[in-house]
């Protein structure tokens, strides 16, 4: 039957565990806690203050803990911090360590709140501090993008739909899409960290607590902006935080996968309207002529994994009724490490776009006249020729060679907003701030 060596945890009552199902329920809490750790800390210098407004705590009883708790904090922000083997999380090693200090008085911090609430607190605390970190490095990006925007302003690139040359574009008009898409992520963003931004603490197990908390101070305390007011909503908030910061990053995460396509695809020597240098590249075991790009393919590999965590999110909490289930436990497995991977993504992203080398020239090739068929029609339309028969006579140049692309006809020349000629940047610029402002 293997080991059933058992043991007791610090919330046993007296019946002790089998260490099988101990490893298995615990799963890597004792590793993907460490992440959360300062914000258990945090958490509980809030609630021992409450508690010593209410009674529960005397106020040096309150000063002798606090004082421990910030030696804790200390301690995880050098990296000194660990989470002992047979311990079971972040709260059970916190408690632990007090208790081991200051004896019976370390066992007063649970007092008026449960696991679920802590849990709760120091999740929503840590997505609080981590959605300001993605909204940092996407403003980063955004700027950068507008910067290679007003760059490469007059530069003319093919655009494509169908995958077939459509009308002129420019890497104006290129870069400075996917910094306006940016900013409707940003959106996205602010909306995760509104829902996060909500105290759960008091809650306790989800159904209040008959001890006299004063939940409005601990929010204050932890500079949340609001309640989750009622102590089941309070609950049901675990998932449903993991499901919008999974939206935030996959809306990044969609952005940076379409501008990893484009940049794969115009590194292709059949395109060649950019490339990197040579240390961004990698080349190939047996054809000495490749330049891959293989940064690009994983970002736009994990940019797809990225956009599949939030249904992933959804069919581990579907059929959940209210209240707390162990199942939420994954919750962590899966959002901590997207969270790394939309930054990785973003920074490395970053750094090509640094790199960046923009080919001047590209429309000199005779075969991207036909950009310019539109732009004649237009002309024509414009000199009073109807715009049906101006399509049906350039169309017939077109169909027998005749075509022939008006140098005059320059879409660098294009008034209205968002045009190549007029790509609006400033504005844009303007969406962003707006949306960043949280």
């Amino acid at each position: 039957m293997g080991n059933n060596k058992s043991y007791e945890t610090l919330w046993s009552k007296g019946v002790q565990a089998s260490k099988a199902v101990e490893d298995f329920t615990v799963g890597n809490d004792n590793i993907l806690d460490l992440k959360i750790a300062k914000h258990d800390v945090t958490g509980s210098k809030a609630h021992i203050k409450m508690l010593s407004t209410i009674g529960l705590l005397e106020i040096e009883e309150e000063k002798v803990l606090s004082a421990a708790l910030d030696e804790i904090y200390n301690n995880i922000i050098a990296g000194d911090f660990v989470i002992e083997d047979g311990i079971e999380d972040i709260h059970s090693q916190v408690e632990m360590l007090l208790t081991r200090k200051l004896g019976e008085l370390g066992k007063k911090i649970h007092s008026g709140r449960s696991r679920n609430d802590q849990v709760l607190v120091d999740i929503k605390l840590f997505f609080r501090e981590e959605l300001l970190n993605i909204k940092d490095d996407v403003l980063k990006l955004f700027h950068k993008l507008q910067s290679l925007s007003e760059e490469h302003k007059e530069v003319l690139l093919p655009g494509y739909t169908h995958g077939q040359v459509a009308m002129p574009s420019s890497f104006g008009m290129w870069f400075g899409a996917y910094a306006e898409t940016l900013a409707d992520d940003m959106i996205m963003i602010r909306a995760a960290y509104d829902i996060v931004n909500q105290n759960p603490l008091g809650s306790a197990a989800g159904y209040g607590n008959s001890f006299p908390l004063d939940r409005e101070m601990t929010t204050e305390l932890l500079g949340f902006k609001t309640l989750n007011y009622n102590s089941i909503a309070a609950q049901m908030s675990r998932g449903k935080s993991e499901k919008a910061v999974a939206n935030a990053i996959a809306s990044v995460a969609s952005t940076l996968n379409k501008l990893a396509a484009d940049c794969c695809e115009y590194m292709c020597s059949n395109y060649g309207f950019i490339s990197f240098p040579d240390e961004l590249t990698t080349g190939s075991s047996i054809m000495p002529h490749k330049k891959n790009p293989d940064v690009w393919e994983i970002i736009r590999a994990k940019s797809n994994r990225l956009q599949s965590i939030p249904n992933e999110l959804s069919m581990l909490c579907t059929n959940l009724p209210h209240g707390y289930h162990r199942d939420f436990q994954l919750l962590k497995d899966i959002t901590f490490p997207a969270i790394e991977d939309i930054r990785k993504c973003i920074a490395m992203a970053l750094l090509m776009l640094d790199n960046i080398r923009i080919n001047p020239n590209i429309l000199e090739d005779p075969k991207y006249d036909y950009l310019f068929t539109v732009e004649r029609v237009n002309r024509l339309a414009l000199e009073g020729v109807p715009f049906r028969d101006a399509y049906k006579q350039v169309g017939l140049e077109v169909k027998d060679g005749t075509f022939k692309k008006d140098e005059n006809l320059s879409p660098l020349l294009h008034t209205h907003e968002g045009s190549v000629g007029n790509l609006s940047t400033e504005k844009i610029n303007n969406k962003m701030r707006n949306n960043s402002e949280f």
